[in-house]
């Protein structure tokens, strides 16, 4: 028995050494086993984009058909279609609507580029179940087919892909509320399949050799056990056969009950953001609309994130060793709202002077102060890095969770701070910021640094709760 346990190390310990020569069979022991490529935890930022005939009427959130003529009708998207639209009219009706008249794949890329982000992720396919390619598996039901005509996973692919610093993944909801199929099987509890086998596993596999997305981001998991699903004799295949089985990544939705415990990567919820540091890679996947991840016509600049509070999310998040997935929803004529433009473009001028302290960075010690609330750390390159979501007052800074250090630089500002090792932890006199244009949040990079030999409790973070109303 124990010779068996040692056989046992020793071949994982060869699958990470090769990163994995092994093959992996279909069972979330084998899977689990699997090494996360290291492509995608350097990476830190990433886009997510919800686009789809949900963005034609863009109103209320991308569950609009569900609220509209779902088991869970909202009044609200109820009165909006009697007001606005005849008697008769159907959901199918909005995709002739769909025009993407302005969509360009190469803006779209630049922006994304420019905003800092190292990979991209675009909806295949919502749970309305409209595909945004040309696909043998949704007759009249694609992009290609009805709409705008053209195949837009692959146009948005190519122009990621133009791009060296980006990589191009797909979302893809497992389920599809509507689908005769789907329904069919979800009144047999599941014991048919019919809908998994001729529809869902089939796109995946298509999506999967046609486009090779570095990341496979599944959804619409919740209703029916991984089984049912077959996710994972899908992931086996990912991972041991497929033309991305080395670079790609998945997430964690892939059945009932499997979510935030297996999977390649853990979202755990929608806006997970849980403040303290996790044991498993998880990526917080949230909006910059703080109501819906799809566009709404009516949203109003309160509704959209501030820089401050985009900053301040992803400060809270690498900290604790999450990716920071920021979401996008486009007009149904394919632009970007100039909103969400400029947060993208603040962000990414923000990255330029602070990502030494993002990408390739791991958390550090502490994650939060124990003096300062509004203070998180990542660390890179034996430098620990201090991010101040607030400028302190007098522009004096207490660091409790830092003994001493021997240089410390404010990162883009060309005078050091005055610093020195106290009691209560690292003092630090910080320069005027007149005539910078450093804002919103700032970094110190510390070098020889010391944590207190004690280890104090540090404050607690209250992360923004999640809205059941707008699931992904």
């Amino acid at each position: 028995m124990r010779l068996t346990k040692l056989l046992t190390v020793a071949s994982f310990a060869f699958c990470l050494a090769s990163l994995c020569q092994c093959r992996y069979t279909p069972d979330w022991a084998s899977l689990d086993s699997r090494p996360l490529p290291a492509w995608y935890d350097q990476s830190k930022i990433g886009i997510f984009i919800h686009w789809g005939v949900f963005s034609v009427p863009s109103y209320h959130s991308e569950w609009f058909w569900w609220y509209w003529q779902g088991t869970d009708k909202q009044k609200d998207v109820v009165n909006f279609m009697k007001q606005n639209y005849p008697p008769g009219f159907t959901y199918a009706d909005f995709a002739p609507k769909f025009k993407a008249t302005f969509f360009n794949p190469d803006q779209w890329a630049e922006l994304f580029d420019s905003a800092g982000a190292k990979y991209v992720v675009f909806t295949s396919k919502h749970h309305e179940g409209y595909c945004n390619w040309d696909t043998a598996y949704s007759f009249n039901w694609n992009s290609k087919q009805v709409g705008p005509n053209r195949d837009l996973v692959a146009d948005l692919a190519a122009a990621i892909r133009k791009r060296p610093g980006l990589r191009f993944g797909l979302y893809h909801s497992l389920y599809e509320w509507f689908n005769p199929l789907y329904q069919n099987d979800q009144r047999s509890q599941f014991k048919t399949r019919d809908f998994v086998l001729s529809k869902t596993m089939p796109e995946l596999y298509e999506l999967v050799n046609r486009f090779k997305p570095d990341v496979v981001w599944s959804d619409g998991d919740w209703d029916a056990p991984a089984e049912y699903w077959n996710s994972t004799g899908f992931l086996a295949w990912l991972y041991n056969d497929s033309p991305v089985n080395d670079s790609v990544v998945t997430n964690d939705r892939w059945g009932k009950g499997v979510m935030c415990n297996h999977g390649g990567y853990y979202t755990c919820q929608d806006r997970y953001n849980p403040g303290i540091l996790q044991p498993h890679k998880w990526e917080n996947c949230m909006t910059l609309d703080k109501l819906s991840w799809g566009y709404r016509r009516d949203a109003r600049l309160a509704d959209y994130l501030t820089p401050q509070e985009l900053l301040s999310t992803l400060a809270t998040t690498i900290s604790c060793g999450g990716n920071l997935l920021v979401n996008v929803g486009p007009t149904a004529d394919g632009t970007i709202d100039p909103v969400m433009e400029e947060r993208l473009r603040q962000l990414g001028s923000w990255l330029r002077t602070n990502g030494d302290a993002v990408y390739n960075s791991t958390p550090w010690t502490r994650q939060n102060d124990t003096a300062t609330s509004g203070v998180w750390y990542t660390q890179r390159a034996g430098s620990v890095y201090a991010f101040l979501l607030t400028w302190p007052a007098n522009d004096r800074l207490l660091l409790g969770s830092v003994a001493m250090a021997t240089n410390v630089t404010l990162l883009g500002h060309p005078k050091r701070p005055a610093f020195s090792a106290t009691p209560k932890g690292l003092s630090v006199a910080l320069p005027s910021l007149d005539g910078t244009g450093l804002r919103w949040a700032w970094v110190l990079r510390l070098d020889g640094v010391k944590p207190p030999k004690t280890a104090e409790r540090p404050r607690i973070f209250e992360p923004m709760p999640n809205r059941e109303f707008d699931r992904l």
